[in-house]
């Protein structure tokens, strides 16, 4: 499909979507208003009084269903197409019935041909257990009002005017049920409510069904044992960042793109996010960027790249993304790494001081003992209890025997040999680079510490060969901060400012600043302004395991 083209069939799927909305608002003013006397009399003549009226009632809910669906048509949703086309030829009926109102049947019919027209625009998947469940849950809503309904008509004679045999009850709760028609039946306050409570029964499990048939898609199963292998051979042979081993944690799903190409993503609600670029030769990198947008499509999911190097921008916004810096993230060389000087006296000035004091640095290759595990685990408990809050994931790993046993731990060391501190050492793939994960200590520790760990930290990495050091990113500090800079970058500044008062971003970056590193850009890629609220609430999803909600209310 030629950009012209792709172009138009966009704008006609949001005119549809449009149209769509607005038919529904037509359908609740029309359902408000009285049927013209004429039409009226003659209506009266071939149809029951009880139907004219609860067609009103049904063209109101149709109204309310297409602006509802409208939404979902936007997005492209497969099965918010089926549902227009079902509630537009139940709406042509209604208009008819209600009072011969050919006007808005003749609107709702020349939307249902535009509809058939372009049905093959309309391609984003649902999430099919969610599909079923909604039938499900509409089905056994429907058999219980059922059965409700009829044995209160049945056995409740006295609240109403008619008395009901066992089928007229069926009958007369399935009239309520489904057209909401009230024939004024209840004698009593209790006949009135349970009338209405049949509405709401209705009313409620019809959205509910409603609800479920048109979500997005969730990935409810992890990837399975055969695409972690494969992801894995990509990240070994093609991953270049500090994040390369972070795409391999349990929380990652794989999309494989063109060639040999992954992208590690994970769903937060309708937004999808992936971590890094795409991991793979260079030159394949812009394909396996149009391809997974498509898969998103598909699974009516927003996507978005975080912590992206600069080296694909282009690629990103040919790809029709939006860029946004989010941080900056240090690095250290390690060949110009040194505590002597006036430059790192302060730093110079710790290590001394804890080594008097009888603190030691060790580096703890596999295999772990376990009695060292066990000391690490309570450091790690002790820590999270600290900090009130459950492990985070995504871009961060979590305390896990099989995880922290996979590589080297750098354990700080009191006088008496105990355990204090800890942090877990990766090494990055491509490049001769190691970096930091988990970073934990006891809620008392002597002050400088954490000094203590990065110096010595430092100085084994640079001992061992390596070139770089990461330090991880520094979110926000530094962006948005020029004149120049774009409005969004300076609104993320402005947000910081008020966040720093609950976070110390800034207290972060100066600690890492104190050993000289270079700072890198890091940008989040996303699809267009008005998709940041999604992306951010995605962000805090997948990076809390999807319950931050829980884990706040804990707190």
């Amino acid at each position: 499909m030629g950009i012209t083209q792709s172009f138009r069939e966009r704008w006609m799927v949001r005119l549809i979507a449009l149209l769509t909305g607005s038919m529904g608002i037509v359908n609740l003013i029309s359902a408000s208003q009285p049927a013209v006397a004429e039409r009226f009399a003659m209506l009266e003549r071939i149809s029951p009084l009880e139907v004219t009226r609860g067609s009103h009632f049904t063209a109101a809910m149709a109204g309310f269903a297409l602006i509802v669906l409208s939404f979902n048509l936007w997005r492209r949703k497969q099965i918010a197409w089926r549902m227009t086309v079902l509630t537009l030829i139940v709406s042509i009926v209604a208009h008819l019935l209600k009072g011969l109102d050919y006007e808005e049947a003749s609107l709702s019919l020349g939307l249902l041909a535009l509809l058939t027209l372009f049905r093959y625009s309309f391609h984003a998947k649902s999430d099919r257990p969610s599909v079923r469940q909604g039938l499900f849950s509409l089905a056994l809503s429907l058999g219980f009002t059922l059965v409700y309904g009829t044995v209160g008509f049945y056995l409740l004679d006295r609240h109403f005017n008619v008395q009901f045999s066992l089928w007229g009850a069926v009958k007369q709760t399935a009239v309520m049920f489904t057209s909401f028609y009230n024939p004024g039946l209840p004698l009593t306050g209790f006949g009135r409510y349970f009338a209405g409570s049949i509405y709401v029964i209705g009313l409620v499990t019809l959205s509910f069904s409603l609800w479920m048939l048109i979500r997005p898609v969730l990935v409810r199963q992890p990837a399975t044992t055969e695409e972690r292998a494969r992801a894995e051979v990509i990240v070994q042979q093609h991953g270049r960042s500090a994040l390369a081993r972070a795409t391999l944690f349990d929380d990652k799903s794989y999309y494989f793109g063109p060639g040999e190409t992954v992208i590690a993503y994970a769903v937060g609600g309708r937004g999808v996010i992936a971590l890094g670029d795409p991991i793979g030769p260079s030159d394949q990198i812009p394909a396996a960027l149009v391809a997974f947008q498509d898969f998103c499509a598909q699974n009516d999911w927003s996507p978005a790249f975080v912590s992206t190097l600069p080296d694909n921008l282009d690629a990103y916004q040919a790809a029709g993304f939006d860029i946004l810096c989010i941080g900056y993230e240090a690095i250290v060389i390690l060949e110009k790494f040194t505590l002597e000087g006036s430059a790192n006296k302060g730093v110079r000035n710790t290590v001394s001081r804890m080594d008097r004091a009888g603190f030691r640095a060790e580096v703890y290759s596999p295999p772990l003992d376990n009695k060292l595990m066990i000391s690490l685990h309570e450091i790690s408990d002790a820590w999270l209890t600290l900090h009130k809050g459950g492990e985070m994931r995504f871009s961060d790993g979590w305390f896990k025997d099989s995880y922290i046993r996979s590589g080297p731990v750098l354990v700080i060391h009191a006088p008496d040999g105990s355990p204090t501190a800890f942090a877990n050492l990766v090494p990055e793939y491509q490049k001769n680079e190691l970096t930091i994960d988990l970073m934990r200590h006891y809620p008392k520790v002597e002050n400088g510490t954490m000094e203590f760990l990065f110096a010595r930290m430092l100085q084994w990495a640079k001992e061992k060969g390596y070139e770089t050091f990461s330090l991880g990113l520094s979110a926000i500090v530094g962006v948005g901060e020029k004149p120049e800079d774009p409005r969004v970058e300076q609104a993320l500044h402005t947000i910081s400012e008020y966040v720093s008062r609950f976070y110390n971003f800034k207290g972060l970056h100066n600690f890492k600043d104190k050993f000289h590193p270079r700072w890198e850009p890091r940008y989040l890629a996303y699809r267009g302004p008005t998709s940041l609220p999604l992306v951010l609430n995605s962000l805090m999803r997948v990076h809390s395991g999807n319950d931050f909600l829980w884990k706040f209310l804990k707190k």
